[in-house]
């Protein structure tokens, strides 16, 4: 990893921890804050060493073999040795909506992960420039951080929830430190834009333009990931995928549909803007 993605990363889990901490304190003053303390250093452990594992399980991710995919591991066998990186580890998501996304810490602990939709839609050369966008965001050392900004807002909706029944029931704690139903109210309002906010931060649209440049690379042309995104972008819309706004950063195109606050925090740019930039109009 370089000295800026470490930067990038301590950066992040300090700024999701510190949210993490507010909204403890907000939902049960200090027996709240202790506990969302504990709560964000297991957070942050976990993070870095479980993450892609937290966010395949969420999914109910299958690892694939060569005997059960044999052209996917073709594929991705073509492509990692363009590329130059070790082979990650495949998996098929039990969702229709195409998508795909790439997890791990760093390139020896990676794994690609696409839905049983995209493969049932794509032709082999889109499928290439699919795999082709996600071994770029390996090759670029984007998963670590995307992995780890999945897994904190999980917790950060984790207390959102909490934040909700305490102001149902009156706040957690002693009498000294409850502060209150209004306060859990306000942190549920806060924590969400706020956590939509930090993963925008972290996970800016740019690397999504420079992963289809660097797909568009090692697949060796740029072709089938465009006429693959055409099809995602047109699909995503008629399909929906269940998918949590905690982790919709990860995916090749957004996969939830949303309006308003959800566009105006999308970490993902226009699908028509994707197409045009690697066609070169």
């Amino acid at each position: 990893m370089t000295t800026t993605n470490y930067i990038r990363t301590a950066l992040l889990l300090g700024l999701l921890t510190g949210l993490i901490l507010v909204c403890g304190h907000l939902l049960g003053g200090r027996t709240g804050m202790i506990f969302a303390l504990g709560l964000g250093a297991v957070m942050n452990f976990g993070s870095y060493w479980f993450s892609d594992k937290i966010v395949l399980a969420t999914y109910r991710a299958k690892p694939v073999t060569e005997a059960e995919a044999p052209q996917l591991h073709a594929i991705v066998d073509g492509l990692v040795a363009r590329a130059g990186l070790p082979k990650p580890k495949l998996y098929v998501l039990p969702q229709k909506a195409p998508n795909a996304f790439a997890t791990g810490r760093n390139p020896s602990h990676a794994a690609v992960a696409v839905t049983h939709g995209l493969l049932e839609l794509m032709d082999r050369e889109e499928v290439e420039g699919v795999i082709a966008h996600e071994l770029a965001h390996v090759k670029n050392r984007d998963i670590l951080i995307s992995s780890i900004a999945a897994t904190i807002a999980c917790a950060i909706a984790l207390l959102a929830t909490m934040a909700r029944w305490g102001a149902i029931f009156g706040g957690v704690g002693g009498r000294d430190d409850r502060q209150g139903g209004l306060l859990g109210l306000l942190a549920m309002a806060i924590v969400a834009p706020l956590a939509a906010m930090v993963i925008q931060m972290a996970v800016s649209r740019s690397r999504e333009y420079a992963a289809d440049a660097t797909g568009a690379a090692i697949a060796g042309n740029p072709h089938g990931l465009a006429r693959a995104l055409e099809k995602l972008g047109r699909y995503s819309k008629r399909v929906p995928m269940n998918a949590s706004p905690a982790t919709s950063h990860m995916f090749i195109v957004m996969p939830l549909s949303g309006r308003g606050l959800m566009n105006l925090f999308s970490t993902h740019p226009p699908v028509e803007e994707r197409i045009r930039r690697l066609l070169g109009r």
